[in-house]
């Protein structure tokens, strides 16, 4: 768990405790899910960490950054998905960035 209310710390010092916390954690999932290699029991380990929201969330999120690798226009891609423009103006900046995680995983696992 992370840092409760600490009434003998300062509010500053107990926000700075939970993100390391939470930084470590994320760290750990992370080699834990690169180390698997197996699709099926990540699937399920997913499954369990998740609700069936951030599922969608995630899924839509995915499949965005593809409409928008393969050249689709923001608004083809709100009316398919039914997403605000918004949430596809944030997936189209990070597939802009220069050292885009996802833009190398779409070029390299995902076909056109």
């Amino acid at each position: 768990m992370y840092p409760m209310n600490d009434t003998t710390k300062p509010k500053e010092q107990q926000e700075k405790e939970r993100k390391d916390l939470i930084s470590a954690a994320l760290d750990e999932f992370y080699s834990v899910a690169a180390e698997t290699g197996d699709k099926f029991f990540f699937r399920q380990l997913f499954e369990c960490l998740t609700t069936p929201n951030e599922r969608e969330e995630m899924a839509m999120r995915w499949q965005l950054s593809k409409e928008i690798k393969q050249g689709k226009t923001q608004r083809e891609i709100a009316k398919k998905l039914g997403l605000s423009l918004c949430k596809i103006t944030r997936g189209s900046k990070e597939l802009k960035k220069s050292d885009s995680a996802l833009d190398k995983v779409l070029e390299r696992f995902v076909s056109p």
